[in-house]
């Protein structure tokens, strides 16, 4: 169902791949949000809770929502979706680039949001972290548990995407009062869980840190963690046995049902 000529290869299609549970979070932040279109739309008041017949009027939301009044009736539209992730990368003070994939700069954000709420985790903590991601040696302390993180956040795969749902869960929680809609396996969820404690509140306070003045932050920079997110779990694979997700073609057996790959 097409309500808008507006698309960005960036955004659009991984929205037009979500299911009503991913959008919702999106749609809940949109809503907090007094200067916006999307529940004045016809397709919202016909089709709502069915997002996903209205996609792409979140996708130009969002995008609206990264740029001014003035500029965006200049363009028709809001900035690209690009320029908005680099964007929140500024605010958060991540090493985003221009002219690079836009994954790669989602990928910075999550990571300074990891480095940050390690930052304020407890020794205890960390190692409960650590032995959780099924780390491998003593678990790092200090300063050394934040390269650590980020050296298996960067190493990609199932653990990467976990850290991935344990943020975008987190802010969830903070903005909209409730967690996200988990439909994927019980290795996400049965993580996301034991981690929201130490990491949940470490999130928590880098987010109340984050100064949300300026345009509509408080929509762009949780909908840009919670679309980095559906990204890496889109790209992922899954067991031909359980369907349950692996991530990638490099894991040789399932961790759900122990099927090989």
């Amino acid at each position: 169902m097409i309500n808008t000529n507006i698309y960005d290869s960036d955004i659009n299609p991984v929205l037009e791949k979500a299911t009503n549970e991913d959008l919702a979070p999106l749609v809940g932040y949109i809503e907090k949000k007094f200067s916006q279109d999307l529940t004045l739309s016809d397709a919202y008041k016909k089709h709502r809770p069915d997002h996903q017949k209205y996609y792409d009027l979140i996708a130009k939301e969002i995008r609206e929502m990264g740029g001014n009044s003035f500029a965006n009736l200049y363009r028709s539209a809001g900035p690209n979706y690009g320029e908005i992730v680099f964007d929140v990368g500024k605010k958060v003070k991540a090493n985003v680039k221009k002219g690079v994939a836009v994954e790669e700069n989602e990928q910075a954000i999550l990571e300074v949001i990891l480095k940050k709420a390690v930052e304020q985790m407890s020794e205890e903590e960390k190692a409960a972290l650590f032995e959780e991601l099924d780390y491998s040696g003593s678990a790092p302390k200090g300063a050394m548990a934040s390269s650590a993180l980020i050296t298996l956040f960067r190493a990609g795969g199932f653990k990467s995407y976990q850290l991935t749902v344990i943020i975008a869960n987190q802010i969830a929680k903070l903005i909209l009062g409730r967690g996200l809609m988990f439909a994927t396996n019980a290795t996400v969820v049965r993580t996301a869980s034991v981690l929201a404690g130490p990491v949940g509140w470490a999130i928590t306070g880098v987010w109340t840190a984050i100064d949300l003045a300026g345009p509509a932050y408080s929509v762009t920079i949780p909908s840009v963690i919670h679309i980095a997110m559906l990204r890496k779990g889109q790209d992922a694979v899954y067991c031909k046995n359980c369907n349950s997700m692996l991530m990638d073609t490099s894991v040789k057996f399932c961790p759900e049902c122990g099927e090989k790959q």
